[in-house]
């Protein structure tokens, strides 16, 4: 009878004539070229508009076969598939393996937000192979049956910034290899890899760059960023994704013209802050898009997370910019969101870690403590997901000034902040107030109210 393959179960494909062996060229309608489109993968656009980042065949093949020659996969390893396959991980999860002839156990559908089965998977199966997203991989290591599975020997990490603390609680668990790996949908799923020390302590680097790959850190003016000075990250080499289907404007926007290279080769803008090291190992900051200006003042919000995540008790941590429509006098404020192994965790204590290592302005206004921190599908932190603070701390209530000292300073306060009606019981910092501006008070003070104040008084 006649052969029929279902697509999605409403098309039939009459598939009779074709035989079940390799396919050849002559199979095919056209010759498969190298530049060929491999496969297409949607990412969210900052318009709300999903971005159809097209990949094609030398750019993956290029991936898979470095991988191998790093790593040396063989027939024995077994590996879970059990990343979505919109995110590109997914393809070394499929391929990689298969084509060295090693064991693919296909997880459950959202298997991967599970650690309990997740780990039960491991120990059943076997599995030597798999791969986390870091958010994920910190809610795995705490998995009371995780470090039951010890047939790990490879973990990979990639997605998001990994924290030195996941690193150091994954090896006190697990004696696997934990490799820290960088790399958008534009450039075949990685390209940059580091292999995690016992213990990590800072930031936790994405490392060198894989084969045929060039990494450059720039400033504004694509001029090379000197080691230690942070800069846009560029890439380069054979695993640049073709652009972006039917898009030819945003792909002029984000693949352009390689200065370093030879003539029409391409690079790509990720987007992210990072800084070479003394080493030549690649740090990352953050997105440029989570570098944000608040007051007049540029803050990158990753180095706060940072910051938080140095204190002992905290596991997982977010930065963000909210604002308070109720409360229109406090303008926009810092909010730290952590996760923590101690829920009572003190608040003024979070405050003063991060003033111990970043400047007053950067210090959030509100801490929210969270049992847990909301991942999307693909095992990421959510940041839209996160609930809104409540900032009835910082509202006080008004006292008018009551002496013309008082009116006066109230005054220069409200002229400086921009703010219409500051009290007398008024938190200068939490209205917006730094270091930078209370150099403007303390000169219109000395200059309206003939005093000798300075910025230490």
């Amino acid at each position: 009878g006649t052969q029929t393959l279902l697509v999605d179960a409403v098309d039939a494909v009459d598939v009779s004539g074709v035989t079940a062996g390799r396919i050849i060229d002559a199979d095919r309608l056209g010759t498969l070229r190298e530049d060929d489109l491999a496969y297409v993968i949607f990412t969210s656009g900052s318009t709300g508009r999903p971005k159809g980042v097209a990949v094609g065949h030398r750019a993956i093949v290029a991936n898979i076969s470095w991988r191998q020659r790093e790593y040396t996969m063989t027939p024995a390893d077994v590996v879970v598939q059990k990343t979505p396959f919109t995110f590109d991980v997914s393809v070394w999860e499929f391929f990689w393996p298969l084509q060295i002839g090693a064991t693919l156990v296909i997880a459950e559908p959202d298997g991967h937000r599970d650690p309990a089965y997740l780990a039960r998977v491991i120990a059943e199966h076997g599995v030597t192979v798999t791969h986390f997203v870091p958010s994920m991989l910190s809610v795995y290591v705490a998995e009371p049956t995780a470090a039951q599975a010890d047939s790990l020997r490879m973990v990979f990490a990639s997605g998001e910034a990994l924290p030195a603390r996941t690193v150091n609680a994954f090896h006190a668990i697990s004696g696997a290899e934990l490799h820290n790996l960088y790399g958008p949908t534009e450039a075949a799923v990685d390209v940059t890899y580091y292999r995690t020390q016992q213990v990590e302590d800072g930031s936790v680097p994405i490392g060198a760059a894989v084969d045929d790959t060039d990494l450059y850190v720039l400033d504004e003016g694509l001029r090379r960023s000197p080691r230690g000075v942070e800069g846009e990250l560029y890439l380069a080499g054979v695993q640049l994704a073709r652009g972006y289907l039917g898009r030819t404007d945003l792909t002029s926007d984000r693949f352009v013209a390689d200065p370093f290279g030879e003539p029409g080769d391409r690079m790509y803008r990720t987007g992210d802050l990072v800084r070479r090291r003394a080493d030549g190992q690649i740090e990352y900051i953050g997105r440029t898009d989570f570098q944000v200006k608040l007051r007049g003042l540029r803050i990158e919000l990753g180095e706060i997370e940072q910051a938080l995540l140095a204190e002992p008790q905290v596991t997982q941590a977010a930065v963000l910019v909210h604002a308070d429509h109720s409360q229109a006098q406090l303008g926009e404020q810092l909010v730290g969101y952590v996760v923590s192994t101690e829920p009572d965790i003190d608040h003024d204590g979070l405050a003063d870690a991060v003033r111990r290592r970043m400047p007053e302005y950067m210090v959030p206004s509100v801490f929210v403590v969270l049992d847990e921190f909301p991942l999307n599908a693909s095992g990421k932190l959510d940041r839209k997901a996160l609930p809104a603070p409540d900032f009835a701390s910082l509202v006080r209530e008004y006292r008018a000034p009551g002496t013309d000292t008082e009116t006066a300073l109230a005054a220069i306060f409200e002229t400086v902040l921009g703010i219409d009606r500051i009290g007398v019981d008024d938190d200068f910092f939490v209205l917006g107030g730094n270091s930078l501006n209370a150099t403007r008070v303390i000169a219109r003070v000395n200059a309206e109210l003939g005093t000798a104040v300075d910025v230490r008084s």
